[in-house]
């Protein structure tokens, strides 16, 4: 999006050079627009005006290849469109006159608001093009092609509420209007409603099944949904028609390996990796998507190409980064502890600098969670929410473990392992916003103010919306959530005989395998510094503490250091607390088959050891200022 201090430069300096060509004044406006070129490289009027520059001084060619430029990056430039369709007309280059008068008669019967508003979104200028659009759609509600754009616009701020809401009035007007129907199944997507993304993905697929860009939107719903097969299939048909796009194959590929990695494919998830990367050797994330395979070790051939990649002068920010994290493991794995350091250190620096996350906004966040779920409002409150037990809730911090116990309770015969769930989530949000700065609910008070009839249909919507994960029909199934350590007030609330489970790990353990784990989208932001990490945990057992306070007995604290120590009685203590009878398999449960989608998936798949309880000792000396944040929580964590 242009800032407002450069579209008043950009849009001075463009005026400049058209009043030094209206003059005559060519070569001074080629200057100006010349100097305009590197600070503004994707501004269509700046290549409509140069091509009209070029044409005025003969060099219709110039001025073709110039305008081209214009349209592509905005098709809806009426006058270089009448600009094209005079030159190709000189040079005797009929079929393309036409197909320029086409365009050009295309724009002008549409309203004039609609191709102003497409022309600013274009070139960047979201604001402008969305004050446009509003007006217009106060006069005009029924255009969908308004609605179709405002809603892009919407999504691109990231109001996806809004966007959704925009794209079903539009597809009510419009049942046909196909790019709508798929902007709205990548909105769902995003708001991850796998479900109906699904539907409305196979809805398209019915009309065009070799749709490509269709069969990627239905593709990343089976993938949210858990449904990994048909996925790996979907992928590979893909690949067929690739063609010779290095950077769709190295995509795919990618997609493909981590579908393959999921079902437990390792070998083939490897070599669909080890494409990606040959596909585009700076693929930082196929690079880091090996390394995330905890039983991968690099050689040093892969690390020489890996730095070299790093070393390109053209490297992505996002790749910078992945591979930054994939050196930190290599180096890991050969006991270089001084080298990955300064890898990983590297990598929660950059990525550190995108992030929203401020350690202080969590701490208030927790503090209005305390202040809403009081010991009184749950005693007022006793009777209330849906009965069913089905649920059982996982949570606590990531890489604490929660993806063992998951396995352990998945592996008995009346329990569905689904995946982390984004119900909780998405009904908390709904009822009490959430902070940017934290992701943690802004108006928890909210709750106080919702009926006991409206609890319950909270409870009963959870439980239908989470039907979708449940496919073997067995009575339980689990909820691996672990930011849901913040909403435990709520769950109590509204599924009152769920199971509730707070996995916890050694501090420093589990902060410095944070550190070096590298989350995907704006997932665990607080994961890239020493003192976000740190204030983050101490914010977690605080709110645990409260829980345990106002809910005795309500949550069962599994300590993963006693879990390794003796797995039996662990397991046979979680167990208990879930209500279900002891059976031998939850000890196999490195034999149970099924998707695990966290970085955990491996190692879950190997019998339990204790390699990993003191590995953040190696790097002690570079953990001191974590430790020093941790302070009283190193003792605490185990009250």
């Amino acid at each position: 999006m242009t800032p407002p201090g450069d579209f008043g430069q950009r849009e001075a300096a463009l005026q400049q050079a058209k009043d030094l060509r209206a003059l005559g004044r060519l070569p001074e406006a080629l200057a100006v627009l010349a100097g305009m070129k590197a600070q503004y490289p994707g501004f269509s009027r700046w290549y409509h005006e140069l091509g009209h520059c070029h044409a005025l001084s003969g060099n219709a060619p110039a001025a073709i290849e110039t305008l081209q430029e214009a349209v592509r990056i905005n098709p809806t430039l009426p006058a270089s469109w009448h600009m094209l369709e005079q030159l190709y007309r000189m040079q005797g280059d009929a079929v393309q006159a036409a197909a320029s008068a086409r365009n050009l008669a295309m724009l002008q019967n549409l309203p004039t608001e609609i191709v102003v508003a497409n022309s600013l979104y274009a070139d960047g200028d979201r604001a402008l093009a969305e004050d446009v659009l509003r007006d217009y759609l106060d006069r005009d509600a029924a255009n969908v092609g308004a609605l179709r754009l405002l809603a892009r616009i919407c999504q691109e701020r990231d109001s996806t509420d809004e966007a959704e809401v925009l794209l079903e009035r539009a597809l009510e007007f419009a049942p046909d209007y196909h790019d709508a129907r798929l902007d709205y199944v990548m909105v769902l997507l995003h708001r991850q409603r796998y479900a109906r993304a699904g539907q409305e993905a196979a809805a398209l697929l019915t009309r065009e099944p070799g749709n490509r860009a269709y069969l990627k939107q239905y593709a990343a719903a089976c993938v949210g949904l858990g449904d990994y097969e048909p996925v790996i299939d979907i992928y590979g048909q893909l690949l067929t028609g690739a063609g010779e796009s290095a950077t769709e194959i190295a995509e795919l590929r990618l997609w493909r390996g981590n579908a393959l990695r999921i079902a437990g494919r390792l070998d083939e998830a490897i070599a669909d990796y080890r494409a990606a990367i040959e596909a585009r050797p700076g693929y930082g994330v196929a690079w880091f998507s090996l390394a995330n395979l905890k039983t991968w070790r690099f050689g040093d051939e892969d690390i020489a190409a890996i730095e070299r990649a790093q070393a390109a002068d053209d490297l992505q920010d996002l790749d910078r980064i992945y591979l930054a994290f994939a050196l930190g493991k290599a180096m890991e794995d050969r006991a270089a502890y001084a080298r990955s350091w300064q890898h990983y250190a590297q990598g929660n620096a950059l990525r550190h600098q995108t992030v929203r996350y401020r350690p202080e906004a969590a701490k208030a966040g927790a503090k209005r969670l305390e202040q809403t779920y009081t010991a009184a409002l749950f005693a007022d409150r006793s009777e209330w929410g849906h009965d069913d037990p089905a649920p059982i809730f996982i949570v606590g911090l990531p890489r604490s473990g929660s993806t063992l116990v998951e396995q352990i309770i998945a592996s008995h015969s009346q329990v569905e392992g689904t995946q982390e769930l984004t119900e909780i989530g998405h009904i908390v949000t709904g009822l009490c916003g959430q902070d940017p700065a934290c992701a943690l609910p802004l108006h928890p008070d909210a709750v106080a103010q919702v009926s006991r009839a409206d609890i319950s249909a909270l409870g009963e919507r959870f439980i239908d919306e989470t039907r979708t994960y449940r496919r073997l029909g067995r009575p339980r199934f689990i909820d691996k959530m672990p930011n849901n350590v913040w909403h435990i007030g709520l769950i109590h609330l509204i599924v009152p005989n769920a199971t509730i489970i707070d996995v916890r790990r050694e501090p420093m353990a589990c902060c410095f395998s944070n550190l070096k784990q590298l989350f995907g989208g704006a997932n665990q932001e607080f994961a890239y510094g020493l003192e976000d990490i740190g204030r983050h945990y101490r914010a977690y057992l605080a709110m645990m503490e409260h829980w345990h306070a106002t809910l005795p007995g309500r949550v069962l604290t599994v300590h993963y250091e006693d879990l390794v120590d003796d797995l039996d009685a662990s397991a046979r203590l979680i167990l208990a607390h879930c209500r279900l009878a002891f059976e031998p398999a939850c000890l196999r449960f490195h034999q149970t088959q099924r998707s695990v989608r966290t970085p955990s998936s491996e190692q879950v798949r190997q019998p339990i050891d204790r390699d990993g309880l003191g590995q953040w000792q190696h790097y002690a000396q570079w953990l001191a200022p974590l430790h020093d944040v941790l302070g009283d929580a190193l003792i605490r964590y185990r009250t």
